[in-house]
């Protein structure tokens, strides 16, 4: 017994010299990459504290108080909540404009866009190139100059109305009309339909030919295989649009600004939230109430993210499931 004791502390002992220069070098390897990872981080982390944790900070600092950009703060606790539910008709105004705005919005967006998807997924030739100019109202339908052009388009004596009176229709001004007016933001937005077009035509060609074709073996048609094996196939993708496209159409500014001429005219009738928001902080200089309201909007798109997802487990369906 003493005899393997001592051969296994003499064991011990030999071994472990080796093994402890092993594991300072091990440890010394892991410091200088974890020095680099933080090294090529740095300017990531410090955009991330000064850019975007600093500035959320403070402005869930500013919308407790009374502040105007020119003098200190004043703190006011919950005033600006209080008095944007309880005293501001306004802003109901606004939320009303949005939320409509909003729900007309995403589900004419995506249909159409899966309707142009699934035209361009029928095998035309030049595919890229239709791919290209649907996607590029996209890239512009943020910008000033599409937003201008867009409200000659719909101006009394623009192009609508010059083709309309072409089969004896006089058409109103639709900009100016309270009728018209957020009908004419909802077009421009379901024009925008390039980015969520190209991402379920990616989804579309991701779809096996070979079901489709058990499909039409068991005696299904055009509508029955879009119901029964194109929508279900492609809900994670529709979800994914839906969340993105929601997201954006809550922080719609830039069409509403310029084609009300940043009043939210007629009668507030296109006074969308953000826009309103825009308002309060730069024309009527209250900083801190905009701040609230900015809080409330975040507060709006991340309920309405997770009625989002608690919803999809009921009608997305993935590749995986059982």
């Amino acid at each position: 017994m003493s005899t393997t004791l001592s051969g296994t502390a003499s064991l011990e002992s030999a071994t472990a010299p080796e093994a402890r220069p092993r594991r300072h070098k091990a440890v010394g390897i892991n410091a200088r990459q974890n020095g680099a990872a933080f090294l090529f981080l740095a300017p990531w982390l410090i955009g991330l504290v000064f850019l975007t944790l600093g500035p959320i900070l403070a402005s869930f600092y500013l919308s407790l108080t009374r502040y105007d950009m020119f003098t200190p703060p004043q703190w006011l606790g919950l005033d600006n909540y209080v008095k944007m539910f309880a005293e501001d008709g306004r802003y109901y105004q606004s939320l009303r404009v949005t939320f409509t705005y909003v729900f007309l919005s995403v589900p004419l967006k995506l249909a159409f866009a899966l309707g142009i998807a699934m035209l361009l997924n029928r095998g035309l030739k030049g595919l890229g190139f239709y791919r290209s100019v649907y996607y590029l109202p996209s890239l512009l339908g943020g910008s000033v100059a599409v937003a201008i052009m867009w409200r000659q388009v719909f101006a009394y004596d623009g192009i609508i109305n010059q083709i309309l009176l072409k089969f004896g229709i006089d058409g109103p001004s639709w900009i100016t009309s309270t009728d018209y007016a957020l009908y004419t933001l909802v077009a421009l937005a379901v024009w925008q339909f390039g980015s969520p077009m190209v991402i379920f035509l990616a989804g579309l060609k991701q779809i096996p030919q070979d079901i489709y074709d058990a499909a039409e073996v068991d005696g299904a048609g055009p509508v029955r295989k879009f119901f029964s094996v194109t929508l279900p196939l492609l809900t994670p993708i529709i979800f994914f649009n839906f969340v993105m496209q929601i997201i954006g159409a809550f922080q719609a500014f830039t069409p509403a600004y310029i084609i009300s001429g940043g009043k939210g005219g007629p009668a507030d009738a296109t006074l969308f939230y953000t826009l309103y928001l825009y308002e309060q902080a730069f024309t009527n200089f209250q900083m801190g109430y905009a701040s609230a309201m900015a809080w409330v909007l975040v507060a709006i798109i991340g309920l309405a993210t997770t009625l989002s997802f608690q919803s999809a487990r009921y009608w997305v369906h993935y590749g995986d499931e059982r």
